[in-house]
């Protein structure tokens, strides 16, 4: 006998509702491109960068203008403060509320961002893991700030070679993270990983945007240079009093901090920002291209081509 599935008339108007996710390198164009998206289908934008979540940075987050923030509705910018605790979870949930609201308007949504977790938080959803207790990680980051990352990455090598083989493993936060699951539960991080998840009802496009190598340095080494111009010196002395907050341990914020504690010159810091800016950008892409599902697009490409490609 064959089981009765019953599609629910909500399931059911949802497959026509689509999500137009674009990913990306930092300074590739994702926000032109999802503002265009988004004046296209007449709808709005939903913000996956971890860091323009926060209204004290923005310099510092390349946080949209105020004529890109009026050309279209964006959502998640600069919402929250450095100061309240803020996961990818709790953004997961409330993205996805947001994502029936625009629903129930439009079948189109545009979501945008750098950060692939938040994306695929929204996209898949998450891994859950067991608690950790309190002490694990303030243990942890105990030692990182007394002895630095590589004796995490060793332990963590010893505790979970599988994820330390394909994990970000230069992330602080990331290192910490797993190794704090992997002491507290006593099993490896990764076998908590790509556990069966509630699948979506939206239906799911992600653009990449990319080009040449020299191309993505060359415009991130111009906007660092537009974001000092514009003050990011004075943004960063602003937040030094908070530097330890885990918001701020972020590239372009940090280096500054090197300088304005006396340990470098501002032309180093500078240069610092640039090369970490490019190796961010590099793992941005390491990651983006594990994901099979990814439209590639030269970050020339009109967006008129795009959509008549991808829908």
């Amino acid at each position: 006998m064959m089981p009765n599935f019953v599609i629910t008339a909500e399931e059911d108007s949802m497959k026509n509702k689509h999500l137009l996710n674009v990913v990306g390198p930092t300074a590739i164009g994702k926000t032109s491109l999802a503002i265009a998206l988004a004046q296209h289908f007449k709808t709005e934008i939903i913000s996956a960068d971890s860091r323009q979540f926060f209204k004290e940075m923005n310099l510092g987050t390349a946080v949209p203008s105020k004529k890109e923030l009026a050309a279209a509705t964006h959502h998640f910018i600069q919402q929250r403060s450095i100061e309240d605790p803020y996961t990818v979870g709790d953004f997961e949930t409330e993205a996805l509320a947001k994502l029936n609201e625009i629903f129930t308007k439009n079948d189109v949504a545009v979501m945008v961002g750098g950060s692939g977790l938040y994306t695929k938080s929204v996209l898949q959803g998450l891994d859950h893991f067991p608690q950790v207790p309190p002490e694990i990680k303030s243990q942890l980051n105990k030692q990182f700030e007394e002895e630095g990352l590589k004796p995490l990455q060793e332990q963590l090598r010893t505790l979970d070679p599988s994820y330390f083989k394909d994990a970000d493993i230069q992330n602080p936060q990331r290192v910490i993270r797993a190794l704090a699951v992997s002491m507290s539960a006593g099993h490896p991080y990764s076998s908590y990983l790509d556990q069966p998840k509630e699948e979506r009802k939206f239906k799911a496009i992600s653009i990449g945007l990319t080009a040449e190598r020299e191309v993505i340095y060359s415009r991130i080494n111009y906007r660092v240079d537009l974001m000092m111009q514009a003050g990011l010196l004075e943004e960063a002395k602003a937040l030094f009093p908070k530097r330890h907050l885990n918001a701020l341990n972020t590239v372009g914020y940090k280096e500054l901090f090197e300088f304005l504690k006396g340990n470098c010159s501002l032309e180093t810091a500078v240069a610092e920002i640039k090369k970490n800016t490019r190796r961010f950008a590099k793992r941005q892409l390491t990651w983006f291209r594990k994901d099979p599902n990814i439209h590639w697009f030269d970050y020339k490409t009109q967006v008129e081509e795009i959509v008549d490609e991808v829908m």
